[in-house]
């Protein structure tokens, strides 16, 4: 059983029957993605409205399947390529970014916690399927439970946030059981135990539709509790690389978001009256002092991105050598781009009004929605305690600890 997504309504998309071979082929069809979802970005942050048709026309080019293995219809694309496709599709619209981002994180949670049998199960129903991934695992709420009933595990609880669960058509749950051990399952969307709240109000990634949901009596199969064989979890380091992946995926989501907003402010300038006695925006010394600024930050933390993208493919390739150590390492590596995006996304999509003026600040425009974006996001993991691994490595020769958030 699957959610079926309403097709777009105002939009079309190009013919996207075949399907890119290569990383740069996929890179340019997240910006084709990109070109129709950017359409009405603005009217949709105001309005709220749940993105059906935009996740459909990923759907619809391929990108949902990008890391699924190429024997079942998927992509076979790595993680450099996914962070890429976030950067771009972000550019378009943040929310969007966000959950193709998270997707991403969940389409490959069985190749870290995963069972050998489980990995191929699942990458093959999510490929041919074309399935959409959302999530109930906020950490920082009270547990979900999971009880055990002979073949199957029941979850029930609630989770204050979650992202992505109302447009996807499979939801990633975790849960408790009675002795402590964490649990997680893969369960269609579309069933009466996941009831959403519609609650989500907040100033930035209005579309993500991050808010509450319910979890009542949702039955998983044993045989889908991730990482369990005979009830019993069998744990390996790599398990722990969903907080780097996640890391490195949100510095490039805010990239994306920032440059989107330097590509709205250098249009909005075209043909616009100068200040100073000069007749064109766009002929202004500070105007093109300050975008070529706010650009070449951009640049350079994209090429510090690519660079740790690169770096983790070893882990990645081959994950049952990964060590405690080599993980936090590139933990530690994820975390200084974490940092330096945080910073110029912050503040290239501040700064654009300095180059677009007053009467950009009219809501018609929605430049704001820019930074709001940002700033929404930004919060999550705060970046302190990442620049403090950073720092303690430098110092110390200490790795953080696998956690939560480190």
């Amino acid at each position: 059983m699957t959610t079926t997504l309403p097709a777009p309504t105002t939009t079309e998309h190009p013919d996207w029957s075949e399907r890119p071979t290569t990383p740069d082929g996929w890179v340019a069809r997240a910006h084709e993605v990109a070109g129709v979802i950017s359409e009405g970005a603005a009217e949709r942050d105001r309005s709220h409205r749940t993105p059906h048709a935009e996740i459909q026309v990923v759907k619809d080019s391929g990108l949902a399947t990008l890391l699924g293995p190429a024997e079942h219809g998927g992509g076979g694309q790595e993680w450099p390529t996914a962070y890429r496709v976030v950067r771009a599709i972000g550019a378009a619209d943040g929310s969007i970014g966000q959950l193709v981002g998270d997707h991403f994180t969940w389409c490959w949670l069985p190749r870290m916690v995963g069972t050998a049998e489980q990995i191929e199960r699942i990458e093959r129903d999510a490929a041919r399927g074309n399935w959409f991934f959302g999530c109930a695992l906020n950490p920082r709420d009270a547990d979900v439970v999971a009880t055990d009933e002979g073949d199957h595990l029941v979850f029930s609880g609630k989770k204050s946030f979650c992202t992505g669960v109302k447009v996807s058509d499979h939801t990633v749950l975790e849960g408790v059981l009675d002795n402590g051990d964490h649990v997680i399952g893969v369960v269609p969307t579309d069933q009466p135990g996941i009831v959403y709240h519609d609650n989500w109000d907040n100033m930035g990634q209005r579309l993500t539709d991050s808010g509450g949901v319910s979890i009542s009596d949702v039955r998983v199969p044993w045989e889908d509790a991730l990482g369990f064989t005979d009830k019993k979890f069998q744990p390996h380091p790599y398990m722990t690389m969903n907080i780097p992946i996640g890391q490195l995926l949100f510095a490039n989501l805010w990239l994306g978001v920032a440059n989107g907003a330097l590509n709205a402010a250098i249009d909005y300038t075209q043909g616009k009256r100068g200040w100073g006695g000069y007749d064109r925006t766009v002929d202004e010394p500070r105007v093109q002092d300050t975008i070529g600024d706010l650009t070449a930050k951009v640049w350079a933390a994209e090429a510090f991105a690519d660079q740790v993208a690169q770096e983790g493919l070893a882990l990645h390739r081959d994950r049952l050598s990964v060590t405690p150590r080599m993980r936090g390492e590139y933990k530690v590596r994820t975390a200084a781009v974490k940092t330096r995006a945080d910073e110029v996304a912050l503040e290239v999509t501040s700064r654009i009004f300095e180059v677009t003026g007053a009467r950009s600040t009219a809501n018609s425009f929605g430049f704001d929605r820019f930074w709001r974006n940002v700033r929404t996001h930004t919060l999550h993991h705060p970046v302190a305690y990442q620049r403090r691994e950073v720092g303690l490595f430098r110092l110390l020769d200490e790795v953080p600890e696998p956690a939560r958030y480190s």
